[in-house]
């Protein structure tokens, strides 16, 4: 490509109101869950608001370098009728006449992995296709940060959300981005769909403007973490699975750290199931933080607390 040639398309590009996310990110879907991932961190504000795109039973998509996030959405709606990752990228990057700008990366729900880092990406630039993700990544200050991403996957150990973190982790390491960090984004949604997208999204987390967005990421997932504890603790509740709600509760908490709303809830579950000692510890507990806990314990309808007077006057003695 001429020189002049590719000025003029970085102006259009820049002209037409296309963001410039240059950034790193991985794309996977795991093996033994099926779960589909896209995480990404950049120089960019709010770069999760462009570049991580995924749906459950169908793909994962990464958009970036001068972002079209029709790649996202477009990616998905071939994937759902079944095109592999590698038809559907090719199709659409037949029709992009600013594809030498892109960088796109995505995979579908068999673990088909697709790629492109365009001729005029910004150097430092490329991508990594391994066996069911791709790592990619431009305007880096090394060229070995894409390398030491997709080293970090293979290597990184436990669930998908561990594994994508470690390749953000080691892209950081490297270098990242040669403008240096802001924003940070993690989508990982359930190998099947079940039509529910509320329920089938795992983790959509995004940290738009941060001095260190990883590390607030990372924070974002342990909250989120607790938080997939706590309902599954409810489900065990609900069906008097007293051994499974306390386990599962006890993993929330240590995820939640110093917020006080598991534990909360913790006690009032064992309220409703008798366990009346157990549970006035507890509350009591958490009221010695802050009182207004109590407050709303005594405003709870009966379908969260069905107490008697009793135990009532027990809950109302924690504010004295």
């Amino acid at each position: 490509m001429k020189e002049l040639d590719r000025e003029n398309i970085w102006r259009r590009a820049d002209g037409s109101g296309r963001p410039l996310v240059h950034t790193y990110s991985i794309v996977a879907r795991d093996p033994e869950t099926g779960q589909l991932g896209v995480a990404v961190q950049s120089h960019y504000f709010a770069t999760g608001s462009i570049v991580t795109w995924a749906e459950a039973g169908v793909g994962a998509v990464a958009t970036q370098s001068v972002a079209d996030p029709a790649y996202g959405k477009l990616g998905l709606d071939l994937m759902r009728t079944g095109k592999s990752a590698l038809d559907t990228l090719a199709g659409l990057l037949a029709s992009d006449s600013l594809k030498s700008i892109r960088q796109v990366a995505m995979v579908d729900s068999q673990g088909r992995v697709a790629a492109h880092t365009g001729s005029s990406t910004i150097p430092e630039a490329g991508h990594i296709v391994g066996d069911g993700f791709s790592v990619q990544a431009n305007m880096m200050l090394k060229n070995s940060v894409w390398p030491a991403m997709a080293e970090a996957y293979r290597s990184a150990k436990g669930e998908l959300v561990v594994r994508l973190l470690a390749a953000l982790d080691a892209a950081e390491a490297e270098g990242g981005d040669i403008r240096g960090r802001q924003s940070a984004a993690i989508l990982i949604v359930e190998g099947q769909g079940t039509g529910r997208p509320w329920h089938d999204t795992i983790f959509d987390l995004r940290v738009d403007d941060a001095p260190e967005p990883l590390l607030e990421i990372r924070r974002l997932v342990s909250i989120r973490r607790a938080y997939i504890h706590m309902r599954r603790a409810d489900v065990a509740s609900e069906s008097s699975d007293l051994d499974t709600m306390e386990r599962e509760y006890a993993a929330a908490e240590r995820f939640i750290g110093e917020n006080p709303e598991m534990r909360y809830w913790h006690a009032i579950a064992l309220l409703g199931h008798g366990k009346t000692d157990d549970g006035i510890a507890m509350l009591r507990e958490v009221a010695a933080r802050d009182r207004n806990w109590v407050e709303l314990t005594l405003r709870l309808p009966a379908t969260f607390l069905r107490a008697d007077s009793s135990l009532t006057e027990r809950i109302r003695n924690l504010l004295k």
